[in-house]
């Protein structure tokens, strides 16, 4: 379902501005992306556990992301930058190596083979990813959807990522404890969902 168009966007975008990113070649190293951030709430909860770090939230639907600016903004976080904009576009805006990692929280699953290429972890968006990530950089994934997820562990494999951390099944495996949860994750959960993680890394 679309969601509806938020009201007074322009003046609530204003309010926020100075957390989103506007131009293309940013000189930012080291981050933390995550692609697909939604309202914001897995960011926040990111931001707020390591102060050190910084980081982008990206989101290509620009109502759903100002709810998400508007988070960081009321949890005054100094570490968060938004960018509204679309996977495929990374390279306009950020150099070669200059990622640490990137995180892919329950991205749209595309279910049916015809559309696997829009799936964020097709191979024309690995290889977007490769370019980004520093050498060890890493790509942390977690989803509900089996399908999803299967093709993610071969696309990485043969995209020659280094699988780490897997499990069917994180709310019951030792990786837990330091699992921070998204809204999705618990409602999907609470449904019955088994959760998927696995990460990925480049050597």
């Amino acid at each position: 379902m679309r969601m509806r168009k938020k009201k007074n966007g322009d003046k609530r975008f204003e309010k926020c501005a100075e957390y989103y990113i506007t131009e293309k070649g940013q000189s930012s190293d080291g981050f933390y992306l995550e692609i697909g951030c939604g309202k914001g709430g897995f960011m926040v909860q990111l931001a707020k556990k390591y102060p050190d770090r910084s980081f982008i939230a990206m989101e290509k639907i620009s109502d759903v992301i100002l709810l998400a600016a508007e988070k960081m903004k009321r949890d005054e976080l100094q570490n968060v930058k938004m960018l509204n904009a679309d996977a495929g576009e990374l390279l306009e805006y950020f150099a070669e190596h200059s990622v640490s990692g990137i995180y892919l929280n329950f991205s749209d699953p595309w279910p049916r083979p015809k559309h696997a290429k829009r799936r964020l972890t097709a191979p024309k968006y690995l290889e977007i990813y490769k370019k980004l990530l520093k050498n060890g950089g890493a790509i942390y994934l977690k989803t509900d959807n089996r399908i999803l997820f299967d093709y993610s562990l071969e696309t990485l494999k043969e995209a020659g990522f280094r699988l780490e951390k897997l499990t069917y099944d994180l709310h019951n495996s030792e990786y837990e404890k330091d699992n921070l949860h998204t809204e999705y994750e618990d409602n999907f959960s609470a449904k019955g969902f088994p959760i998927n993680r696995v990460e990925a890394y480049l050597d």
